[in-house]
């Protein structure tokens, strides 16, 4: 029997199959992923193969062909990989100018990820609207940013309903991950996009202005327009699995265009004469913040190099 994964405990995983039936299922034997260490061999969105063992009690013993998965690392010191999920259309990022403030270069880091592994992306900056007049013009920066960038920039409100349209249409019809910092708001935003589900939330932190982890464990919901939605648990650190640093900027689409206009056809962008990248980064054609990025992944790729 074949099904879909959509939720997993680390040890156990809820499967649907194709007939809708739902199995509790655990994993047989020693499931891994080609080539890498992770936390869990089997993600939410994974096709599987299934053998039923009584009631609604099942095995999995074969993981399908993934066309894509999101996946990264807590820290850069960790030696161990967390896939996200798999198999999607779409990966959104949950970002926020404040309560909790999320930093360009984690948005970065996740775009780069999902450029590497084939995944479209979308950047929906939440609780707008918290924001005052100071707040709005960094919003607008990153907004200005972003789509020169050339990817979707979504501002919104779960709370007052701001943008949730746009939202609502992203979703529908797709299968889409959401991530984000701790406290950015996904599961608020999942619950006003499908009010049924009824997620848990929390407030953040008062002491340290961060979010309190509400979702335990990645899930796939199904959505009314069609589709499904996985909400995955709140992070702190995206780091990277698996990016050649000769290939990182391929990953930013903004650089690799300018990059053809580079003297070397190896230009690492960093220190060669004739950088058409640096050059259109000082002519305000690529954003700094974009660019300093860049460069911190790619200094931390060469340290990997290294060891």
């Amino acid at each position: 029997m074949k099904g879909i994964v959509f939720k997993s405990t680390g040890s156990h995983y809820a499967v649907r199959l194709e007939d809708g039936a739902k199995l509790r299922c655990r994993a047989r034997g020693k499931l891994r992923l080609a080539g890498v260490r992770t936390t869990n061999p089997i993600a939410v969105g994974d096709r599987v193969e299934v053998e039923r063992v009584g009631g609604e009690e099942g095995v999995i013993t074969r993981i399908l062909d993934r066309d894509n998965y999101i996946i990264r690392k807590a820290t850069n010191l960790s030696r161990e990989a967390h896939v996200l999920a798999a198999n999607l259309d779409q990966a959104i990022i949950v970002a926020t100018v404040r309560h909790p403030e999320t930093s360009t270069l984690f948005i970065d880091r996740f775009l780069a990820s999902a450029e590497a592994y084939g995944i479209p992306a979308t950047i929906i900056l939440n609780k707008v609207d918290l924001l005052d007049e100071e707040d709005k013009m960094l919003a607008g920066a990153l907004a200005a940013i972003y789509r020169g960038a050339g990817y979707p920039f979504l501002p919104v409100s779960a709370v007052t309903g701001e943008g949730m349209e746009e939202v609502e249409a992203l979703l529908a019809g797709k299968v889409s991950a959401l991530t984000g910092l701790s406290g950015a708001g996904k599961s608020t935003l999942i619950n006003c996009v499908e009010p049924g589900l009824d997620l848990k939330t929390a407030d953040l932190s008062a002491a340290h202005d961060t979010g309190r982890h509400t979702t335990t464990f990645a899930e796939m919901f199904p959505l009314r327009s069609g589709g499904f939605i996985v909400d995955t648990p709140g992070i702190r650190a995206f780091g990277l699995v698996r990016l050649k640093r000769e290939e990182l900027s391929h990953y930013f689409p903004e650089i690799f265009r300018a990059s053809r206009g580079c003297r070397y056809y190896n230009c690492t962008h960093v220190h060669e004469p004739g950088c058409a990248v640096r050059e259109a980064m000082e002519e305000g054609a690529i954003s700094e913040s974009r660019y300093a990025s860049y460069v911190d992944m790619f200094d931390e790729q060469e340290d990997k190099y290294r060891r």
